[in-house]
């Protein structure tokens, strides 16, 4: 079977650099979504409760209530619940959903300063807070997402300015005391002196985060995929391997097949154009279970860092990584 391996002494390395970034790790609100990113919900939890993260940001309540005893403090991003939970927060992205939110639910009221994506208009603020009031709401927070923190542009001075603004209004109609927060993994990282409430951060402590604007060469991976060898066949020059026959063996030699597919998140656009970290080439088309490799070992490892598999797939690092199937064996080393 294929296995995913976490390194907890680099995962801790990373949050250390983070909370070195927000000055505590009482401001780390670790984003667990898509089941960590595709680390594996539980696995990472239990690891950050273990470094004393208290906060944790999610998609969906069901993500929340898998979550609920590591954490003081979730805040999920996706989802209207079914009844009000005194240790869950959720996201407000439109005033039109205000009326669905039973009595009670603590609500985190997220505005669109330039995203254009989830959140109120800017100029919608006073109404949304007065249909939340109206509703039986207790708002706790105001937010908004950054759009360009990992490009090199203007935009993120220019929605941290709109952003000071919406707090400057919010506090203005008497709401002093809320949280403020828009600090993504790649805002975190440009600030010099970081004075939000909170950074939400994902993709930094999972130690493969890219930025044109910043750069931490100190994050460093933690999850790493290896899969184990179902069989081995001795191949004579000229023979073809793998469906469609696409690679054609250049030379007699061991080809060994192993236990990762597409199906478990091995993107085909791969095939017959991958080598893995210790040097073992990909032959053919990936298939939906296994793949074959220019290998006689019993085990290879995949990869060590989802931004290499990405830049060979086009894509980036997150897609990689969630690609992953929950199903995979995980397991936490040191």
């Amino acid at each position: 079977m294929p296995k995913i391996t976490l390194n907890k002494t680099k995962f801790f390395n990373n949050l250390d650099i983070i909370a070195d970034k927000t000055k505590s790790k009482d401001k780390i609100a670790l984003v667990l979504k898509d089941n960590a990113y595709g680390h594996g919900l539980e696995l990472v939890a239990q690891m950050a409760q273990e470094y004393g993260i208290k906060k944790a940001v999610v998609r969906t309540t069901n993500e929340a209530k898998i979550i609920k005893k590591f954490f003081t403090y979730i805040l999920v991003l996706a989802d209207i619940p079914q009844v009000a939970d005194a240790t869950i927060r959720y996201t407000i992205n439109d005033k039109t959903t205000i009326k669905d939110f039973p009595q009670g639910t603590k609500v985190e009221l997220k505005v669109d300063t330039l995203m254009h994506r989830n959140g109120i208009a800017m100029d919608a603020l006073e109404r949304a807070i007065e249909a939340i009031k109206h509703q039986g709401l207790l708002l706790e927070a105001i937010f908004t997402h950054h759009r360009s923190a990992d490009e090199l542009s203007s935009e993120w001075f220019v929605q941290n300015e709109l952003f000071t603004q919406v707090k400057e209004k919010a506090k203005a109609l008497g709401y002093e005391e809320l949280r403020y927060h828009s600090a993504n993994s790649a805002s975190l990282f440009r600030y010099e002196d970081f004075d939000e409430d909170m950074a939400r951060v994902g993709i930094a402590a999972y130690g493969c985060l890219e930025s044109k604007a910043s750069t931490q060469k100190a994050l460093q991976p933690i999850l790493s995929l290896s899969a184990s060898k179902n069989s081995t066949s001795q191949l004579s020059r000229g023979e073809r391997v793998g469906y469609g026959g696409s690679y054609v063996m250049k030379t007699g030699a061991k080809v060994s097949n192993y236990d990762f597919g597409y199906a478990d998140g091995f993107m085909r656009i791969l095939s017959n154009n991958y080598t893995t970290p210790n040097g073992e080439k990909l032959l053919g088309k990936i298939s939906m279970d296994n793949s074959s490799f220019l290998s006689e070992a019993e085990e290879i490892v995949i990869f060590k860092d989802a931004r290499e598999v990405a830049k060979l797939a086009q894509t980036i690092p997150y897609e990689v990584l969630t690609s992953l199937k929950a199903d995979i064996v995980r397991e936490v080393i040191f």
